[in-house]
């Protein structure tokens, strides 16, 4: 690239709000770059069936990252596999962005990192980590047809994670710390009548086993009962923790590391955005990450038209 050339838009992250804002970019005859240091589509390509996503009734997390893909090319975005080491806003506005050795000028930001799966922090977790303990069911729950599993959590994730282990182990017990649910209605019904064994009120306390997971300890919050349960595997979905050191100090977040943003996706510094699962937000699904990617790009628009 030309030093002399300016981006319109660079999206950094690959996930689905990244590759919906490089659609829309690339649709708008905006020059667009999507950059993504690891795979495209994020979190999703660890989801074996995707049921929400309107008008497509039913598909899995890799092809949908594939189709979003090819749609972003198909409008003009350039795609790019490549990490993004820091960020700075010189005195005209435009956005420097250090790759490596390479320097990327741009006249907006749209960040789209995501996040990644919350760790319980025990003593063993790590590791164990592969060998026992994972947290992406999807991934890793063909290694244990017909043993017995458990999953850590209560939110859609978890219960997800349960009812897919439910098809393939013997056994689940899904560990959960308060006495009621925080998934949808539709996953708790479908969870309670799968046969998944809930423990209610309680947390991991303990991963055992010597080169491999052969049980966990669980603590009951309301009497202090400690429970032995023998575990092949432990699965942890207990939320996520947001990618957002690149922008640590550039801008505003929350005290969990989420950047803060207006209905518009605009963050504190002018020209940068911030999209899916990496903003403060209430829902983080497929389609509100996407329709976060459309509203950046319309903002971005409307920022670059009255900034040139």
């Amino acid at each position: 690239m030309s030093e002399k050339e300016i981006y319109d838009i660079v999206i950094i992250g690959a996930g689905p709000g990244g590759m919906t804002a490089a659609v829309y970019g690339g649709r708008a005859e905006l020059n667009t770059l999507l950059l993504e240091k690891n795979f495209h589509g994020g979190q999703i390509v660890y989801t074996n069936e995707i049921e929400n996503y309107p008008a497509i009734h039913e598909t899995n997390g890799i092809k949908l990252a594939n189709d979003m893909l090819e749609h972003a090319k198909k409008y003009g975005a350039k795609v790019e596999y490549k990490g993004v080491d820091s960020i700075e806003v010189m005195e005209d506005g435009i956005k420097k962005l250090i790759c490596g050795e390479e320097e990327i000028l741009t006249r907006t930001v749209i960040l789209a990192m995501g996040a990644t799966s919350r760790k319980i922090g025990l003593d063993r977790e790590e590791e164990l980590t592969g060998r026992g303990v994972g947290y992406c069911a999807v991934c890793d729950g063909g290694f244990y047809k017909g043993k017995v599993v458990a999953v850590n959590g209560g939110g859609d994730t978890a219960v997800e994670d349960a009812l897919y282990l439910s098809r393939i182990a013997s056994k689940v017990y899904l560990i959960h710390r308060r006495d009621e649910l925080r998934a949808s209605k539709i996953l708790q019904t479908r969870l309670f009548e799968s046969g998944v064994e809930i423990v209610w009120n309680s947390t991991v306390k303990e991963i055992q086993g010597d080169d491999k997971v052969s049980a966990i300890v669980t603590v009951d919050k309301t009497d202090g009962f400690e429970r032995k349960i023998d575990v092949d595997a432990l699965f942890v979905a207990i939320g996520g923790i947001p990618t957002s050191d690149l922008v640590k100090g550039l801008v505003d977040q929350n005290e969990k590391g989420y950047i803060i943003t207006n209905e518009d996706c605009e963050t504190s510094v002018p020209g940068i955005f911030a999209i899916g699962d990496i903003r403060v937000k209430s829902l983080r699904q497929i389609i509100t990450a996407a329709a976060d990617g459309a509203i950046a790009v319309h903002a971005a628009e409307k920022y670059i038209l009255e900034n040139k």
